[in-house]
């Protein structure tokens, strides 16, 4: 298996599993790990994904071995990379729980999630350019979009690695916390998450995500318009019950 899936109540724990080339992303690791997720995705008994590796490494990269012998036409008729569309498409709250080196590709995946925490040890790289290449996944977009174009330019062009203090300074990484407690800190946020009201969440990330596509006007009234929807449900009601009442609200997360 390239991937191994635990159930720990509403949240699923994703570990890449290719240690004997430290989680290099090869085609089969992409379409075990996008087909289990989105059939995850549907289960109204799941409320956040956490995405994570080993203790040395989140992912080393994309796999160069599967990629070096290719031609421009493979490349091109395959569309290569096309496959991890499906994965930002999914509507659950993700989580990239980030041990040791995130480099290119491995990168590339935790900029898909909707946050990366990281251990204080971890490191993340876009040494592309060094093999003659750049970015495929999405780096030259997301970067920019989140750290600006000057870090990413210096990120993408040089290849040099990014501590996570940096990364979180930059705006690449919400949390970081000591390389023994990142998995538990994880998981603890991703229940709190899994916890509220799974229209309400899905809601967030969709206002939020089109942030990034819309101008000001446009966004501000979707994210209203998102606001509005939310009072058809009875999370809604019970969520603004709950608080009057000075009790934890009880979600129905479907």
């Amino acid at each position: 298996m390239n991937v191994v899936i635990e159930r720990q109540g509403r949240v699923v724990l994703v570990r890449l599993n290719r240690p004997q080339v430290k989680n290099a992303l090869n085609s089969a690791l992409m379409t075990e790990l996008v087909s289990c997720l989105e059939a995850l995705d549907q289960d109204p008994q799941v409320g956040c994904f956490v995405i994570t590796g080993g203790a040395q490494y989140f992912a080393a990269g994309a796999d160069i071995k599967e990629m070096s012998g290719k031609t421009y036409q493979d490349m091109l008729n395959e569309d290569y990379f096309v496959g991890w569309e499906a994965f930002t498409r999914l509507r659950t709250p993700t989580i990239a729980a980030v041990n040791g080196y995130a480099f290119g590709g491995g990168c590339e995946l935790a900029l898909m999630c909707d946050m990366i925490f990281a251990a204080d040890s971890a490191t993340f790289a876009q040494p592309e350019i060094k093999l003659g290449v750049i970015p495929g996944m999405g780096a030259t977009q997301r970067l920019t979009g989140l750290i600006g174009k000057a870090k990413t330019m210096d990120l993408v062009l040089t290849g040099r690695p990014m501590t996570a203090h940096e990364a979180e300074q930059a705006g690449l990484v919400s949390r970081v916390y000591p390389a023994a407690s990142l998995l538990e800190q994880t998981l603890a946020v991703a229940a709190q998450i899994a916890g509220f009201s799974r229209l309400a969440t899905r809601a967030a990330r969709e206002a939020v995500e089109q942030s990034l596509q819309l101008g000001l006007h446009e966004g501000v009234r979707l994210e209203r318009r998102l606001f509005h929807s939310l009072f058809a449900t009875p999370d809604q009601q019970e969520g603004m019950q709950a608080f009057l009442d000075k009790r934890p609200a009880a979600f129905n997360r479907v």
